[in-house]
């Protein structure tokens, strides 16, 4: 069985010591880095399957190495754990391409769940009989994430893309909010509903100018990505 590697960054000795063990215990792989720049230069020169940041810690914050990452890679999956507890710090990580953000102190048991939902929806393979949708004048490449026509190429984040590939396999009918929330997160949780509207936000802003294709919020019930 493959073992899977995880950058983990975390300034905090003590923390990171427990933190980094638990995950040895269950059979992960970990690399600790006290601080984002050497986070980041281990990224650059190692292989990994999953990203653990903290967000404040010296020489380079947790913000700024999510984006240094994110231009390298946009498909690997990123889980902030942070003492920040204000929404818009959550918000902030999910658009700068989290797939998640735990706030300290958080439950060991809950993080080493997320790492394993993330672990297995990344492995998945993307079945091979749709890889490219046609969305208005874009073409949807799901295997790499981009939106692109000749003039312009968008980068999605994972979780971006999984959601527009689930509205695309859904078009013009009704997909429940609790139904959204399972398929990609395997939880409709409070915090993960937020996160829900934070992307929802950011593919209806992508795709703003193609004037046939609306995402309907369909209050109490969910949404309707709609194609005309």
């Amino acid at each position: 069985m493959k073992q899977f590697r995880i950058l983990y960054t975390e300034d905090d000795e003590t923390l990171a010591f427990l933190t980094k063990d638990n995950l040895e215990q269950n059979n992960y792989e970990v690399i600790h880095c006290p601080d984002g720049k050497l986070g980041l230069e281990t990224f650059k020169k190692e292989k990994f399957d999953i990203c653990i940041f903290d967000i404040m810690m010296p020489k380079m914050d947790g913000f700024e190495l999510a984006t240094e990452i994110r231009k390298a890679n946009t498909d690997i999956p990123i889980i902030f754990l942070s003492a920040k507890t204000l929404k818009e710090d959550r918000i902030k990580g999910l658009r700068l391409g989290a797939d998640d953000y735990l706030v300290k102190p958080f439950s060991i048991e809950e993080l080493l769940l997320k790492v394993e939902i993330f672990l297995k929806r990344s492995q998945k393979s993307i079945p091979t009989e749709k890889s490219v949708y046609e969305i208005g004048k874009y073409q949807f490449d799901t295997n790499n994430f981009i939106l692109f026509n000749e003039s312009e190429k968008i980068t999605l984040t994972q979780r971006e893309a999984e959601l527009l590939r689930l509205f695309l396999d859904n078009k013009n009918s009704v997909l429940k909010r609790e139904q959204i929330l399972t398929s990609l997160w395997g939880t409709d949780d409070y915090f993960m509903g937020r996160s829900l509207d934070v992307f929802i936000s950011r593919l209806r802003k992508i795709l703003a100018n193609e004037s046939g294709i609306s995402i309907e919020n369909l209050h109490g019930i969910g949404f309707r990505f709609s194609i005309v």
